[in-house]
């Protein structure tokens, strides 16, 4: 009876502990709407933005050397066609994304994060074994796991079946999941060698049961999806007792992780900058935001120890006994990441609606629209160079939703035309234009528009 019981208290306790220990924030590729896609850049922001993990793929180069790329054709990231399989790395490697960084191996990944022991990975073996019947860059993977000794800090996932059957017999001690996108791959001879199952976020709307089934089999169950940060779908998707979401919004994700655990209060420690046009007054206590007469002023940098959320505002600790609003402190901006921007104007793009929100941190999208055709000042700005908010005097709006007015000098053109591709959002106005004037009517055509009305 004993013998009996002990293995369901270890069950009994390990669902508890799945349960109530939140979920894994999971960064797709690093922090893509930030930073280019699996640069050191943008896998460090993750990090910095509360994610457990980073997902990253692998590709083998024409020599044999496992690269950090999620297409085998690098054009659509560094502007250049350069086919993994095709080219030695050598020659990968010359190649660059938007922020100047180069194509990584993975060598190269694991060597910088050997020593950053919070810095974990989830890597995808990009294989089709009924096209390729080489298993060299499960070697080659499982090799550098070991010789980087992160053998506790990696995952494995991939669609390959075959790929995490090879690797489960190679190296059995490592973690592997199996990504699936239809139910009928979930099967018994592939739940034996893995730890969990990656599964589409509409699979999970379509069928919730097959949470608690995967739980019962004691496997982990991540959510993979086109994440956007509607607040609706996060809402439903913390709510399922998934163990992990993989997002391209590992801020946001953390953010919800927080809010699901009842947490208000989080670590930063990170440097910041006060974007304010005017100096702002220190808060001892932002439950009370009674102001000090102490004073942060534009442009001086921060230290930021901790976030605190009450209600839908943001607050910074900067010292101890001192906070201040978030709403104008940037952790990912500089001045030169804006300055072209500076002095000028937003106007919404034809045919589409600009929501308008009230602080740059908001979870919830708010129901004002920016009034169309008119032109709005920038006042300031939040977020970082790919992923822009720009403060007008009617609310918040996102940078990628409008067009950006007033680039018509020779001297605008070509501080644009300098900035870094990160930096450069081609949602320009190419061309002066006015809202539509009504006619004027003259007084006896009033007169008669008049007696229409009334007869």
């Amino acid at each position: 009876m004993k013998n009996l019981k002990r293995p369901f208290l270890v069950i009994f306790f390990s669902l508890i502990f799945m349960i109530s220990s939140g979920f894994t924030v999971v960064g797709h590729r690093g922090d893509p709407t930030k930073y280019p896609e699996e640069t050191i850049q943008s896998i460090n922001s993750a990090f910095h933005s509360g994610a457990d993990y980073v997902e990253l793929d692998l590709h083998l180069s024409k020599d044999g050397v496992p690269v950090i790329s999620h297409d085998d054709d690098l054009f659509r990231v560094t502007h250049i066609h350069r086919i993994v399989s095709q080219n030695d790395f050598r020659s990968l490697s010359q190649l660059q994304y938007d922020n100047g960084e180069h194509v990584l191996s993975l060598s190269e990944l694991l060597n910088y994060y050997q020593k950053k022991p919070n810095t974990k990975f989830i890597l995808e073996t990009k294989i089709d074994h009924s096209l390729d019947k080489s298993y060299e860059l499960e070697d080659k993977l499982a090799y550098l796991i070991k010789h980087y000794h992160m053998e506790d800090r990696i995952i494995v996932h991939s669609f390959s079946a075959a790929s995490l059957f090879y690797l489960h017999k190679i190296f059995p001690e490592l973690k592997l999941i199996f990504i699936v996108g239809s139910l009928k791959r979930i099967n018994f001879s592939i739940i034996p060698q893995v730890s969990g199952v990656n599964i589409a976020s509409d699979l999970i709307r379509d069928h919730p049961w097959v949470i608690h089934w995967l739980h019962r089999l004691h496997k982990k169950v991540f959510v993979w999806t086109e994440m956007d940060e509607s607040p609706d779908l996060w809402q439903w998707l913390i709510n399922k007792n998934v163990d992990g979401v993989v997002t391209n919004f590992p801020e946001l994700g953390y953010k919800y992780k927080l809010a699901k655990s009842g947490t208000s209060k989080y670590e930063i420690n990170r440097p910041g900058i006060y974007f304010g046009i005017k100096k702002t007054a220190i808060m001892m206590n932002p439950y009370v935001r009674i102001k000090e007469k102490r004073y942060v002023y534009p442009g001086e940098k921060l230290n930021v120890m901790y976030g605190v959320r009450i209600d839908d505002r943001l607050y910074y600790q900067i010292a101890q006994k001192t906070f201040i609003s978030a709403e104008f402190v940037s952790l990912d901006l500089t001045p030169e990441d804006v300055r072209v921007y500076r002095q000028k104007k937003v106007i919404d793009k034809p045919d589409k609606k600009v929501y308008i929100y009230n602080h740059p941190n908001n979870l919830a999208k708010s129901t004002r629209i920016l009034p169309a055709g008119k032109q709005f000042k920038i006042l300031n700005f939040n977020g970082s160079p790919r992923s822009l908010w720009i403060y007008t005097n009617a609310g918040w709006v996102k940078a990628k939703d409008i067009l950006f007015y007033g680039f018509f000098d020779s001297e605008s053109i070509k501080a644009y035309s300098q900035l870094r591709r990160l930096n450069r959002y081609n949602n320009i106005a190419l061309l002066k234009f006015k809202l539509p004037v009504q006619p004027e009517f003259s007084y006896s055509q009033k007169m008669q528009k008049t007696y229409r009305i009334i007869y």
